[in-house]
């Protein structure tokens, strides 16, 4: 990061919505939001003029919700280049605004009484877990009018939701374009077990990694997916880390493992298509002896990555269960930045208002994962030099900070203080929550950092100079 930027030029400045105005006011919602994520944006904002400002940018139909995104996905290919594996995840979340009912635009969303937004968002995550930013995120409120399940096996993909899949892999692709180097895996869970999705030409360098729904016919003798797998030897056991639930803590689980390559037909319903079968490898991974009350854990994963071995099959179940990622994003999004309780009156300021806190939320799970994977390089891989030197200031109460910036761990640590993080011993890591409330405060120590840091000894020397001549 060029020490002179702030993060909001980074993933905002190349933004082109039109007109450089609207350019410049993006970069500065950016830092102004971002600084208070959790507050409205009343109080989120400096004055009246600022929040004015906001309401008539996000009112702007001349910006695009895509178009607000795109630096920021142009900064992420970036990042994609410089790692050999990134594992594209999406997913679907709902966003609801029941509680604001005079907002218009919305639509029915699990239960017809509830009213909001659908975004299905495609996180690129290494295998490390660390996000390295948004690919794409499609936003669509549903017709009131149509009936999901009328006729669903007869409709063609392109006229479903199921169509959203393979939009991301679609992103996926032209993003490889731009990263040659990089090999990319497209990660869904169940809802992603579509046909379709495994039929798309994909370039070299480009795999699927699905989470299997439907137990599908397969050209082998056991006739089905799940009896056919039930053949494969028992390959290991291991024990993996399955994060918190609504209803359920954070718990380590204990997985049998199976792998074999498989070969499975198109479905009944489309035999007319002549669709070709799929010839994939599969990964079985099932829980045998979950806790007491607890759903024991199954993935069966599909996959077009060659396995022929069992460490590559771990690998494999590894990938998966970094999708856990954007889970987390989503916590981000709804807890962090509280984008269920923006209030702008219509679906389309919300998109656009979506668009820029997603932005947000990436960048405070991406400074809890970074710390974590890469805890020695310098901070300011994440904070400009104003961020890094006014957190040290305030961290250890001194004047001046030094010349050499701080361990990444190290910053964030002081940042997760901010928020409330002891740093004992048995505390870990910082999480996400106090994560997010230190970058609050982080902007207010900044702020009065640039008001009160010593003038440098040049500068002091050259004004005297000024003053005598």
């Amino acid at each position: 990061m060029d020490s002179h930027a702030t993060w909001a030029e980074e993933e905002f400045g190349e933004a082109d919505l039109g007109d450089l105005r609207r350019n410049t006011r993006l970069v500065q919602l950016a830092s102004v939001l971002g600084a208070q994520p959790s507050a409205s944006l009343p109080d989120a904002t400096d004055d009246p003029a600022t929040l004015k400002a906001a309401y008539r940018f996000f009112d702007n139909d001349y910006v695009r919700a895509e178009a607000i995104l795109e630096s920021h996905v142009q900064s992420t290919k970036a990042r994609m280049q410089a790692v050999e594996r990134v594992l594209a995840v999406q997913d679907t979340t709902y966003l609801d605004w029941t509680d604001h009912p005079a907002t218009t635009g919305l639509g029915p969303l699990a239960a017809p009484s509830h009213q909001g937004l659908l975004a299905h968002t495609t996180l690129a995550i290494t295998p490390e877990r660390v996000p390295l930013g948004l690919l794409q995120q499609q936003v669509w409120a549903r017709d009131k009018d149509v009936r999901r399940n009328q006729d669903h096996k007869q409709r063609p993909t392109s006229e479903k939701e199921s169509q959203k899949w393979l939009s991301s892999l679609t992103s996926v692709i032209a993003a490889r374009a731009e990263c040659p180097d990089t090999h990319f895996v497209s990660v869904g869970d169940r809802e992603a077990d579509v046909y379709d999705l495994f039929l798309l030409d994909r370039p070299a360098g480009v795999d699927l990694l699905i989470r299997a729904a439907q137990d599908r016919k397969a050209d082998h003798e056991e006739k089905y997916l799940w009896a056919a797998m039930a053949t494969a030897p028992l390959a290991a056991t291991v024990t993996i880390h399955i994060g918190a639930r609504a209803s359920q803590p954070a718990r380590e689980a204990t997985l049998k493992i199976r792998w074999k390559q498989v070969t499975l037909r198109p479905p009944n319903s489309r035999s007319k298509e002549k669709l070709p079968n799929l010839t994939l490898w599969a990964v079985w991974a099932i829980e045998t002896s979950p806790p007491p009350g607890v759903e024991a854990v199954e993935w069966l994963l599909l996959t077009t990555v060659p396995i022929s071995s069992t460490e590559e099959a771990l690998e494999i179940l590894a990938w998966y269960a970094a999708r856990w990622g954007i889970e987390v994003w989503h916590k981000v999004l709804k807890s962090g930045c509280r984008i269920e309780d923006k209030q702008l009156e219509t679906a389309d300021r919300l998109k656009r208002c979506l668009a820029l806190y997603s932005v947000i939320a990436w960048r405070i799970l991406y400074a809890t994962m970074l710390a974590r994977v890469v805890p020695d390089v310098p901070c300011t891989v994440l904070l400009d030099a104003d961020e890094w030197q006014g957190l040290y200031c305030r961290i250890h109460r001194v004047a001046l900070a030094p010349a050499k910036p701080p361990p990444l761990r190290q910053a964030v640590r002081w940042i997760a203080q901010l928020g409330g993080f002891l740093g004992r011993k048995r505390d870990g890591e910082p999480g996400v929550n106090v994560l997010w409330k230190g970058f609050q405060h982080l902007v207010d120590v900044t702020a009065m950092y640039r008001i009160m840091r010593p003038a440098p000894a040049n500068s002091t020397r050259r004004a005297q100079n000024k003053d005598s001549g």
